[in-house]
Order: structure tokens, then sequence, then C-alpha cells
């Protein structure tokens, strides 16, 4: 028998019916060529032209025709309570990934960036769930960290280009790329 691939995503709501689920972190579900296995024990390889962020809800359609579905897996995060903008500021400057609520932001469990929120005020509440941040520049993408040692401090789209502006964290943006 030939190996499943997935080469292609179906994105949530453009599908009907699901054939199968494969649960993935925050961390998995960035993929270009994987191997991955369904609940049911169905193993496939996803081999992608690129590096794909996929969401809850999107399917994976693999060379049979099947459609095996993205769930979010449970995972350690952090409820932020206080200052949102403040918060969420000092979040941003630490290019980390945060699900923004109506009264609450949400950030993978992290004890440095706890420690520095609750010096902020900030009242933080560990839980267990699925992790949707944001997308990254432009509504699309992933936030993406960066080294401070080489002073690389442009933000990238997909394609690898330089979007421009960045602060320091000293509340003047600069300019790059």
């Amino acid at each position: 028998m030939a190996q499943l691939t997935a080469h292609q995503i179906r994105p949530a709501g453009t599908w009907l019916r699901a054939d199968g689920r494969v649960i993935l972190g925050y961390d998995a579900r960035l993929l270009r060529r994987k191997r991955l296995e369904a609940e049911d024990g169905t193993g496939f390889l996803v081999d992608l032209k690129a590096t794909t962020g996929v969401d809850q809800g999107d399917a994976f359609e693999l060379s049979d025709g099947r459609l095996i579905v993205v769930i979010a897996a449970e995972e350690p995060v952090v409820e932020v309570r206080g200052d949102l903008p403040r918060l969420a500021w000092h979040i941003g400057n630490r290019h980390t990934p945060c699900q923004i609520g109506a009264d609450h932001l949400v950030i993978r469990r992290d004890h440095v960036l706890e420690k520095m929120l609750t010096g902020l005020g900030a009242r933080l509440t560990l839980r267990v769930a699925p992790f949707h941040p944001e997308g990254g520049a432009y509504g699309h993408g992933r936030t993406m960290g960066h080294e401070h040692g080489g002073h690389d401090h442009g933000s990238h789209d997909p394609d690898g280009q330089a979007f421009g502006l960045h602060h320091h964290g000293d509340g003047v943006f600069h300019s790059h790329g």
C-alpha cells in the first residue's frame, strides 16, 4: 500500500465532513513536511510547498481523498488580566504569540514573562487550554521571536521580505529593511 500524503490544506469552513482528526499543539501546527498520525491510527505524510500554519478546523486533504481535521491540543497557557493595552505592549515587545480576548490576553506558559507581567500588576491564571494566538503582521502568518544578539529586528512576511518598523522597547519605532 502506498503511503498516504497530504499536499493540500482545506481551510476551516470550506469542507463539510471530515474522515478523521489529528490533535496538534501550537508549535506542531506550523509545518511543511512532517509525518502525522490521526486519532484512528491513520498515518500520513504532510508534504506542503511551503511552511504553513494550520488552525483548528483546517483539514489535511489526503492523497486518497479523505479529510483529516486539525484540532488544537490543550497546552499550558496563562490568562492575563489587568491594564491590557500596557500588558499587550510588553508582550508584543518580546515578540511573544498572544491570544486576545475581550477582557484578557492568553500566552503560553513562560516563567520569565509571568514574572515580568506580575511585576507590571497583571493578574495571572494558569490554565490548560487550546492556544489560538493572533496571526502575524497584516493578519496572516505567525509572530516569530528573534535574537537580540545579532540585532535582527525585522519582521518578515512569508516570502522573507522585511516589513519595516520595529520598536526596541525605548518607545521609538525604528525603520529596518
